[in-house]
Formats: C-alpha cells, structure tokens, sequence
C-alpha cells in the first residue's frame, strides 16, 4: 500500500498501546483519552488490513502481525526523534542510547563516563540501566552492555571483561566465615540465576546445601541485602570495589566461579552510527 496514506497520529497509538501493553497508558503518554486511543487504532486495522489487537477481559494481546510490524516501527519513530533533536541542538549532537545491567553501570561505566564525554563532546550520551533484561529494539537501545556468555540470536557480542562471583557479606557476618564450609551455615541470598551458589560449593568442594532464602532480580539489591546483615551474596565483586575498600561488604574467602561476562552488544540489522563506533573503541581500550 501507499506508506504516504497511514495516518501517523494512528501510528503513534498502535505503537504505544502495544509498548506499554495498555490503551489506558497509551492514552495517558500521548495525552488523549482511551476512546481517542482505540479509534485510531481502528482506522490504522482498516487502512492495513488485518488486526493489531485481540482484545482480552484485561488487556490487549498483540496479533502475529503486530508483533512483526512493532519492532520496525518504534526503531522508526526513535530516529525521527533523534534527527529532530540533533537538529534543535545545531546539528552538532549525536544520540547513543545504552542500556547497561546495573552493576557494570555503577560499578565501572559510570565513574569513567566524564572521560568519554571529554574525549567525545558531541555525543549525548543516554544510560537506561537494567537487570539484565531488555528488548533492544523495543527499548530503543544503540547498544547493550549485558552479563552472559555472548550467545545472543542476531546479536554482535564484544566481550569486555569477566567477573567472577565471590561471596560478600557485612563485616559483622564476615567473622564467622572462615572457611568454606562455613557457608553451608548462613543464610545465602540468591539471583533468579538458581545454578550460581550450587556451582560455587562445588567448586569448592562441597555438597550444595538445599536453596534457601531471598531471592532478588539484581546485584545491587544483593549486595545492599548484604550489606545490612541478611546473608551472604554472591556477586561480581569487582563491580562493588568501592564497597568492599570502605569496608561495607566484605569478601570472606577467595573461592570464585566465572559464569559469563560482561559484553557489549549490537543488534545485527541495526547499522553502526559514528557515535556507536566511538564508544565501542573507547570502552575496549579503556578495558
């Protein structure tokens, strides 16, 4: 069909009922009421052809086709977003947006961001910290610093550092940990990743004891859970340094294991823009 003949306030609607998951939310971002919402979404189903939405008792679900056409759509208008605000600053700034898992934010990323900014001052550069989970696409992610073992369906993966998980605990807890063993005796405050502490024990030659215990979505919960007595975590312990050198946490024993890495990634359709390229050589050779 003619692209000239969508209505592109129609557009607007799809694309944020379906991110947001809701044409009450959708209404609320875009600042029209949920009736506005689903009357243009009605006349962009017309236009195309086929349905964006089945309508549930609560909620919305996104068609076969919907999902095929979102993901194009919300790259799109990001651009025209980028383009329009590159062009209010003079045309001088380019836009990185990167998401980065929370710990290599706080732990490395962020204390050496000025240096970039220094190197780089026509670049914006925009963080969304995450745990570990996002769609770059639908995010709107030039790249995406994450954990894991660089194995990502249509994904460029750069690894840049590995970060072995030691247990920390608070300094009062850290007293009664001297060996191994001892941890089969404390509370052990756990990832969603329910493998780390039995490969841990493991490889330190024990019998992993039956899980138990907290369980949180991110390391920085983990390491503040530890740090305030709850139990012993098992972490990256060089993204908490800072925490570790001022004698919050302490890292009781020297046992650690490696099950991924910190990589930075890139979709494979999305092209590489120059402030992409820039970043991607100053972070490898600042590593």
């Amino acid at each position: 069909m003619d692209v000239s003949r969508l209505p592109l306030n129609a557009l607007r609607a799809f694309e944020a009922s379906a991110r947001l998951g809701s044409l009450t939310k959708a209404g609320m971002e875009l600042r029209v009421g949920q009736t506005a919402i689903s009357h243009q979404i009605k006349l962009l189903e017309k236009d195309l052809g086929f349905t964006l939405f089945e309508r549930l008792p609560r909620g919305i679900a996104l068609t076969e086709e919907a999902h095929a056409l979102l993901p194009v759509l919300t790259d799109a208008l990001r651009r025209v977003s980028d383009k329009v605000h590159q062009l209010r600053t003079g045309g001088t700034a380019e836009i990185l947006t990167i998401g980065v898992v929370s710990s290599f934010a706080l732990g490395w990323l962020l204390p050496r961001l000025q240096d970039f900014n220094a190197r780089h001052p026509q670049i914006e550069v925009r963080i969304k910290t995450n745990n570990n989970r996002a769609d770059t696409l639908l995010d709107g992610l030039d790249l995406f610093i994450r954990f894991g073992d660089g194995a990502w369906h249509g994904t460029e993966a750069v690894e840049l550092m590995q970060a072995p998980l030691a247990p920390v605990c608070s300094p009062g807890l850290a007293m009664s940990v001297r060996t191994p063993a001892d941890l089969l005796a404390q509370q052990l405050l756990r990832s969603y990743r329910q493998d780390e502490w039995p490969l841990w024990f493991l490889t330190a030659g024990l019998t992993p004891p039956v899980a138990r215990g907290w369980i949180f979505d991110n390391s920085l919960a983990l390491v503040e859970a530890a740090a305030q007595g709850l139990g012993v975590a098992l972490v990256p312990a060089a993204m908490f340094s800072r925490d570790i050198s001022s004698g919050r946490i302490v890292q009781p024993l020297d046992v650690g294991i490696v099950t991924g890495a910190y990589w930075m990634t890139r979709l494979r359709s999305r092209t590489e823009t120059g402030a992409m390229v820039a970043f991607k050589r100053w972070i490898v050779a600042e590593l």
